[in-house]
């Protein structure tokens, strides 16, 4: 048992990681996407917060990716 009578306690270290893990997981799709939509790599860096990559994936849907197809 851990010092607090739990079994399976989560440490500090364990949500650093997962939450490492989670960003690298939201981060390098939209790394690679976003310029073919003309928007900068960096821009990637939003998707880490729920909003940011809400937002990203809106304008993703709603943007013409390979320009006038005409």
């Amino acid at each position: 048992m851990g010092p607090n009578g739990m079994m399976g306690s989560i440490g500090t270290g364990d949500m650093v990681t997962g939450f490492l893990f989670m960003a690298v997981l939201l981060v390098v799709p939209f790394w690679r996407i976003l310029p073919n939509y003309g928007i900068s790599k960096w821009v990637s860096v939003l998707a880490i917060l729920p909003v940011g990559a809400l937002i990203l994936l809106w304008i993703v849907a709603f943007r013409d990716a390979f320009g006038d197809r005409s």
